[in-house]
């Protein structure tokens, strides 16, 4: 009896024994399918910084064109303004003037600012890792077609009688003669340097975010245009 209660007693030892080995590869193979995800997440995340970020650690000016990538214009500045144009429509009989109609436009105009960025590649950026200074060169500001409220526009016409083609043509010539004031206002030099000051703005304010989420802390940005002086270091 005392044989048979020590042989059911050493099948339960046996019996009891595998269960923490059953249960520690159970644990084992709960835990792969999550190992295998986090391999996948790491391996997607170090491709994907290869892709998009290594080309530019350690290069501001590569941090910079990432920057720029996709922009083929930057629209910096946009003017309102009215401009005042008039005419004179004469007409007669043998050279002899018999109608006379004169026609003044107070027209709202406005002008947008671009910098053309296609035209800023590498050899326009410099950066000095001794001052943390990145310099960009821009090309020339560039000017819209005015765009005339011509729906806004105030006419004041006068004459002796004033026919319907004479109107015609006054307002024809006082639309074409204020789209060229607009555009010769639109480059006074008032108004470029407010337009070049925001575009400067603008730039700077553009790459010095990518430059410190780069990792280049903070980053001194000076952005002159063609013909200007870079300022002193």
């Amino acid at each position: 009896m005392a044989n048979e209660t020590l042989t059911e007693r050493e099948r339960q030892t046996l019996a009891a024994e595998p269960r923490p080995q059953r249960e520690h590869s159970l644990a084992r193979v709960q835990r792969v399918p999550w190992l295998i995800a986090i391999v996948l997440l790491a391996a997607v995340g170090f491709l994907t910084w290869k892709a998009y970020f290594e080309r530019a650690e350690g290069d501001p000016v590569a941090s910079a064109m990432l920057a720029f990538e996709k922009q083929n214009a930057l629209t910096v500045f946009a003017s309102r303004f009215e401009v005042v144009a008039e005419s004179t429509d004469e007409r007669g009989v043998l050279g002899v003037p018999i109608l006379k109609a004169h026609q003044a436009m107070i027209v709202p105009a406005t002008v947008e600012y671009r910098v053309d960025l296609s035209r800023v590649g590498r050899d326009r950026m410099t950066w000095d890792d001794g001052s943390d200074t990145f310099a960009i060169k821009l090309p020339p500001l560039q000017t819209t077609v005015p765009n005339l409220d011509e729906k806004s526009a105030r006419l004041f016409t006068d004459g002796n009688f004033v026919i319907g083609a004479a109107a015609q043509d006054m307002l024809k010539n006082n639309s074409a003669q204020a789209e060229r004031k607009a555009s010769e206002f639109a480059r006074n030099p008032e108004m470029l340097a407010m337009a070049r000051k925001a575009a400067k703005d603008a730039v700077r304010q553009n790459l010095a975010i990518p430059l410190q989420v780069a990792g280049y802390g903070d980053v001194t940005v000076n952005v002159t245009f063609d013909g200007e002086k870079a300022p002193a270091q």
